[in-house]
């Protein structure tokens, strides 16, 4: 479960940047091709956050849905299924400009 390990690194970034003030909210921009089944990380992220300046903080996780542009046509395409392709020209050399991001975008402190 991977989950254990992401939460540990939320909850490291977000007391570092909170500076021993208490955490009310984090939120989370989390990529679909980083596989991260929410659920299990909420539940991660309590047990971590235990004894921290995070303890009972929410967790709020927003999907950030996978989009390419095509090498070929430069169109930028929402990609909901494998194949990926581009939804112009149909072609599948394309650079993911999201979907894989896993990051802390906010706190709310105390």
């Amino acid at each position: 479960m991977h989950e254990l390990s992401l939460a540990e690194s939320i909850v490291a970034i977000a007391s570092e940047h909170a500076a021993g003030r208490q955490v009310i909210r984090v939120e989370l921009k989390a990529g679909r091709l980083r596989q991260v089944v929410p659920s299990a990380l909420v539940f991660a992220f309590a047990l971590v956050a235990k004894g921290t300046p995070l303890e009972g903080a929410e967790l709020a996780i927003e999907e950030v849905g996978v989009v390419g542009q095509c090498s070929a046509c430069g169109e930028e395409t929402a990609l909901e299924a494998f194949p990926f392709a581009c939804g112009g020209c149909g072609g599948l050399d394309l650079e993911l400009l999201r979907g894989e991001e896993l990051l802390v975008d906010a706190l709310e402190l105390a």
